[in-house]
Parts: structure tokens; C-alpha cells; sequence
């Protein structure tokens, strides 16, 4: 991956792209310090450290939530406005044309996403305000709630166009690079806590070895299951026209072992935890919440049993959008392709999706240990451990890989095109 690196660099065009992507980084991280006027940052940052799904949503967002900056809420409501766009284009019949259109069909659904992402954003600000209570802010009157809305909402539309910049001028990714800068930045911090705990006598000194080794141990197998997959072998009739003969190459389908990536994980998460939302805006002190929290909320094991279900729901239907084994079967037929062994047209369609679902099983399995991670180190090592898995392991750890390798390949690819484009000309 280094090597890589190194050798773009060397590239004066993939240079240029990677000093962008580095600077709109820089605004990003620069716009994370940059304060909300009217809040109560020493009060926020206490119902953060204390919440457990307030600290997951802290971590990804670089630590903002908890300085209460601009960038407070992060990317969030542009991937909750992308995943409900997705799920509608399936839903609705004039979306799924559109996005069958193509260039122009997409663009139109970008479109959508913006402005849908404004009024989540809008929505999402008032949410937090109301559910944090009148100690969080300064002064209770109309004219501060209208200020922190709309300095929050900008900010959301602002990682949005920083995102959006930076996969349209620079090098991978822009919305996934901004959760990934945010996740690493936090990780300095969590050090140093971990330290402090240690010299005051709340953790072993012996926890952050055993830690450096079980997070070795998640990347690695992070990155196995990531680059993972199943080569279903494929092979072409021979065709013979006139002298010459066409025909009769070998190839393979890759199937990933875990195709849906982190978006099960994220769906899970966010259908799981937003019934804890609705209360902690509307009713707060009702005796359903004080149930929910202490039984179904974050960190209990019900939560964990609900959540893997979830995740394996997710998995499966995200499977059945992102690979149809039906369509690939009639490819296969009208080019003359066959898989050994397996009859062409319904049974090799059959066979193809009796191998995605077990594939699928297995990174719904994996998902599902990863995102249960936290919550079992919570209740074996304390608060303290479950934080730095937090931070260094589940969600995070598979979002940092996955966008480290998935820019990387990107990078790559540009690399290979402009050696071809070098040769040809």
C-alpha cells in the first residue's frame, strides 16, 4: 500500500489529486474545531462521555459531537438521506427508471439526495437540541435554538460539498475519506485517556498489549474477509468461423464474502438505536425510556441478540439488491458461457445464488462478531475497554480498512490507465 503511495507521487497529475484530497481534508479537520455559538460544551461533553450511543456517533465524527462544533453531526444525515434513497429507488417505480438512465438519471438522484440531506440535517439539529435539554445551551430563547440550527445544518451541508469535492477531484472516495479522517483523529485521544486510566489505577497496564494484540488480529482478519472471495470458474464454447476460431477461454465470477460491506452494519445500527432517539427528544423522563435504556438499550445483551439478527436481515437483502443470479445466468446462456458441471439457464441460477446466500451467511456471521465486539468487551473489561474497542475495533476498524484498501485500489487503477494512455500515445 506504501509502495503504492510512493509511486503515485511520482505521477504529476495523481500527485495534484492526492495534494487536493489532502487539503480538503485539512478544511474538514479545521471545520471540527470551529465552535457552535449558544451551547454548553462542558455539560455536552458530559452526556456524551456518559452515553453510550452518543460516544459511538462522537467517534465517528472526529470527536465534534462532543466540542459541539459545526461538524457536530458529522456525515450522518447524508448517509441516512443516501440509504433512504436507495431503499425508495427500489420501492418506487419512477426512481428505479431514473436510476437506470444513466449519467443524467444519477445526477438527478444526487440532486435529490442534497436537499434531502438539508432537511435531515435541519431535522437531526433540532433533535439533538431538544433531546440535550435547556442546560446544554446558553440561553433558551428562540433566536439561539435558531442559530445552532442553522450552524449545524451548514455544516452538514458543507461536509457534503467537502465530500462530494473531493471524489470528483481528488483520490477515493469523499464521504467515506471524511468518516475515515474522523475515526483516526479520535485515536490519539483514546491513548491518552488509556494512559491516564492506567496511571491512576483504573485499567492493567497489561490491557493495551493485549488490546495491540487482538486489534492486529481484527485488522488482519478485517482485511481477509474484506479481500475475500469465491471464483465460481467459467468457461466459453468454442466457435469456429470460417478459418479462425473464437471461443473457448476460461474465466471466473467473483462472488466477495462480504459484499454489502459496512451498510448491514450501518442499517442495523440505526434502525436499533432510533426508538432510544425518539424518547431521548420527546420523552425523556418517561418510564418506557428508563426500560429501553436499561434493557434493550445500548451495550445490553438483548441489544447485541437484536442487533445480529438485523445485521443478518440486512445482509440478505442487500445481497438480493447488489447481485441478481438470474440476469447473470441469461448472460452466461446468450454468450455461451457455462459453469463445469452445473446445467446452463435455472440450474446454474440456482447454483449461483445457493453459493451467494452462504457467502452472505458467513459475512453476516462476520459482521455480526465484529459489531458485538464493543458491547462484550464492555461487559468483561469495563467502560474503559469497551471505549478503545469502540475506537479502534467494530465499525470504525472496518470502515478504516475498507476505505484504506478500497483508495488504494483506486489509486491503482489510475496508475495502470495512465501507463496504457503513456503507451498508446
Amino acid at each position: 500500500m506504501f509502495e503504492t503511495f510512493k509511486n503515485a507521487w511520482k505521477i504529476p497529475d495523481l500527485r495534484k489529486k492526492i495534494l487536493y484530497t489532502l487539503l480538503m481534508l485539512l478544511i474538514y479537520r479545521i471545520g471540527s474545531f470551529v465552535p457552535v455559538a449558544g451551547i454548553n460544551r462542558e455539560f455536552i461533553a458530559s452526556v456524551v462521555g456518559q452515553n453510550n450511543l452518543l460516544g459511538l456517533i462522537d467517534i465517528i465524527s472526529g470527536g465534534s459531537l462532543a466540542n459541539f462544533t459545526i461538524f457536530a453531526m458529522g456525515i450522518s444525515p447524508y448517509i441516512n438521506a443516501s440509504i433512504i434513497m436507495q431503499l425508495l429507488t427500489v420501492a418506487i417505480p419512477k426512481l428505479e427508471r431514473l436510476s437506470k438512465e444513466g449519467e443524467e438519471g444519477r445526477k438527478k438522484i444526487a440532486t435529490y439526495t442534497r436537499y434531502f440531506t438539508v432537511v435531515l440535517g435541519l431535522v437531526q439539529s433540532v433533535g439533538i437540541i431538544l433531546s440535550l435539554g435547556s442546560s446544554a445551551v446558553t440561553s433558551t430563547s428562540f433566536f439561539n435554538y435558531f442559530v445552532i440550527g442553522v450552524s449545524l445544518t451548514a455544516g452538514t451541508a458543507l461536509t457534503m460539498w467537502i465530500g462530494e469535492r473531493i471524489t470528483e477531484n481528488g483520490v477515493g472516495n469523499g464521504i467515506s475519506l471524511l468518516i475515515f479522517v474522523g475515526i483516526i483523529s479520535r485515536v490519539p485521544n483514546m491513548l491518552y485517556q488509556a494512559f491516564q486510566a492506567i496511571s491512576v489505577g483504573e485499567m492493567s497496564f497489561w490491557v493495551l498489549p493485549i488490546m495491540l494484540v487482538v486489534i492486529l488480529a481484527l485488522i488482519t482478519a478485517v482485511v481477509f474477509v474484506d479481500l475475500g472471495q469465491r471464483r465460481v470458474p467459467v468457461q466459453y464454447a468454442k466457435k469456429v468461423v470460417g478459418r479462425k476460431m473464437y471461443g473457448g477461454q476460461n474465466t471466473h465470477i467473483p462472488m466477495k464474502v462480504n459484499s454489502g460491506g459496512v451498510l448491514p452494519l450501518i442499517f442495523a445500527s440505526a434502525i436499533i438505536t432510533f426508538p432510544e432517539i425518539l424518547c431521548q427528544i420527546f420523552w425523556p423522563n418517561s418510564p418506557f425510556y428508563v426500560w429501553y435504556t436499561q434493557y434493550i438499550g445500548v451495550g445490553s445483551w438483548v441489544y447485541m441478540i437484536i442487533q445480529a439478527l438485523l445485521i443478518l436481515f440486512f445482509s440478505y437483502f442487500y445481497n438480493t439488491i447488489s447481485f441478481n443470479p438470474e440476469e447473470i445466468s441469461k448472460n452466461l446462456q446468450q454468450h455461451g458461457g457455462f459453469i463445469p458441471g452445473i446445467r446452463p439457464g435455472r440450474p446454474t441460477m440456482e447454483y449461483l445464488r445457493r453459493v451467494s446466500v452462504r457467502l452472505c451467511f458467513f459475512g453476516a456471521v462476520f459482521l455480526s462478531l465484529m459489531a458485538l465486539l464493543p458491547s462484550i468487551f464492555i461487559s468483561v473489561g469495563g467502560s474503559m475497554m469497551g471505549s478503545l474497542m469502540r475506537a479502534f475495533g467494530s465499525t470504525s476498524l472496518l470502515i478504516t480498512v475498507s476505505v484504506a484498501l478500497e483508495t488504494s485500489k483506486q489509486i491503482e487503477s489510475q496508475m495502470l490507465m495512465r501507463h496504457y494512455k503513456g503507451f498508446l500515445s
